[in-house]
């Protein structure tokens, strides 16, 4: 039903607008996140030169957009606290869902998604933060098994670390 693949230099436009869209959501309810020029179209071109852009699409429209980098976040090596694992893990940022599919749990499909990706790469750990006060991002890290493993700085601010350890199959 959902298509999840690498996004192409040709969806920038597609996948900026859903940011953008995301960028102005989170100001709307009250959090820092996103706030600071950060991201912008420089880093989504960026993501998809390096191959971490991927995309969610439903009937071809791009509904989902997120960054996937495998153990590659030097933030994440200074973490006040521990992360459950020391294994490979994909590492996710910059996850939005399109303004008009917002509230029907796609971001948690997104993720599902990630996972199934990152067991089919043989990778069985997911690692991601988020603000203090992205609540919406909290709950989806709740509602699907993500462990609080302590605090990282990015940009200079203190986000909260998780980490999910995937069942080998």
């Amino acid at each position: 039903m959902y298509q999840f693949k690498k996004a192409k230099t040709s969806e920038i436009t597609e996948i900026w607008n859903i940011l953008q869209q995301a960028i102005i959501r989170r100001k709307m309810e009250g959090s820092n996140q996103w706030q600071d020029g950060y991201p912008n179209i420089k880093v989504i071109q960026d993501d998809i030169q390096n191959g971490a852009g991927f995309v969610m699409k439903k009937d071809a429209v791009i509904i989902g957009y997120c960054a996937l980098f495998i153990n590659d976040e030097p933030a994440y090596n200074e973490i006040k606290g521990k992360w459950l694992t020391t294994d490979d893990a994909i590492i996710v940022h910059r996850v939005a869902i399109s303004e008009q599919y917002i509230g029907k749990g796609l971001a948690q499909i997104l993720f599902k998604l990630i996972e199934e990706f990152a067991v089919n790469i043989n990778i069985y750990s997911i690692k991601a933060d988020t603000n203090y006060d992205n609540f919406a991002m909290l709950r989806i890290f709740e509602k699907l098994g993500y462990v609080y493993c302590g605090q990282v700085y990015l940009r200079g601010n203190p986000r909260k670390a998780y980490e999910k350890v995937l069942k080998k199959t």
